[in-house]
């Protein structure tokens, strides 16, 4: 296939550039039964919630403890940082993993893998388009859950500020801002999932493998991180630090668990978006 890439490079009218454009593999993802049914369950997620609010009376404290979820329905602005609080550990993993482990291994499952490459995309080209398009989706999921939880909680509760569970708020324009620094964290710390799913769907032909094992890795990280015998190597697993971002929803937030969180995530991700782009480079595609 390589060979023949190399004729299609002298052919009159041939760009590498313009192989699967973006647009195109956008339009093929957005089209998948999976992406319409992961935004459903993302877009859902708040009324349920204000349901069992509903059902269950409005959350108080307990013991004398007043967490992020005892200030749920103080606004709409609450509301979508308590969407945001219950989700980031778990349930935005899996649209990460999905969009981008269920990249290249869906095409190497349907056999149309070795068409691709023989039209002739480049395959730097080919895994491009699919990463850029993979981590588009992801964070249109984390832009979706708290844009549809702040809607939902707006009408529910009434548009006010950002009662903080430890004293003082943020008036409605401020807490707006830092919700965007939020959803923007998270995305960088899902970078690390995204990187495991990425390098998986190089590696193997069935999507639920890449899939399934970014998500277990990635439980597996937080199980880590929960022994706190390991002390400070806990420091460097990016579990450690997903929950940084609620230094960012405090009168004075605190930025050095955000930047240290970075770092980390987006290290561990340059080296397995490179391992991918490695792997597939020699890869022997024959699906």
């Amino acid at each position: 296939m390589s060979a023949l890439a190399e004729r299609a490079e002298t052919a009159d009218g041939y760009r590498a550039r313009r192989t699967l454009p973006l647009r195109v593999e956008l339009v093929r993802q957005l089209k998948r039964r999976r992406t319409l049914v992961m935004g459903a369950i993302l877009a859902l997620l708040p009324f349920v919630l204000v349901v069992a609010f509903a059902i269950g009376g409005d959350p108080g404290s307990r013991n004398g403890r007043v967490t992020l979820m005892d200030t749920a329905t103080a606004s709409g602005a609450n509301f979508a940082a308590v969407n945001l609080f219950v989700s980031a550990g778990f349930l935005l993993v899996i649209p990460v993993a999905l969009f981008c482990g269920d990249t290249v291994a869906s095409e190497a499952s349907w056999s149309s893998l070795r068409y691709l490459l023989a039209a002739p995309v480049p395959r730097a080209r080919l895994l491009w388009s699919k990463l850029a398009v993979g981590l588009g989706m992801s964070l249109a999921a984390m832009v979706l859950l708290p844009v549809v939880a702040l809607a939902v909680g707006t009408a529910a509760y009434g548009w006010g500020p950002l009662e903080i569970p430890t004293g003082g708020s943020l008036s409605p324009g401020t807490a707006a801002e830092r919700l965007v620094v939020v959803v923007a964290y998270i995305f960088v710390s899902q970078l690390v999932t995204a990187g495991l799913a990425f390098w998986l769907s190089t590696k193997t032909d069935a999507p639920l493998g890449a899939v399934g094992g970014a998500v277990g890795l990635t439980i597996v990280g937080n199980v880590l991180d929960a022994v706190t015998a390991l002390g400070h190597w806990r420091d460097f697993l990016p579990a450690h630090w997903q929950f940084a971002w609620a230094d960012a929803v405090q009168t004075r937030p605190e930025w050095a668990g955000m930047v240290q969180g970075t770092a980390i995530s987006v290290t561990y991700a340059l080296v397995l978006f490179a391992l991918a782009f490695r792997n597939f480079a020699r890869k022997d595609v024959v699906s």
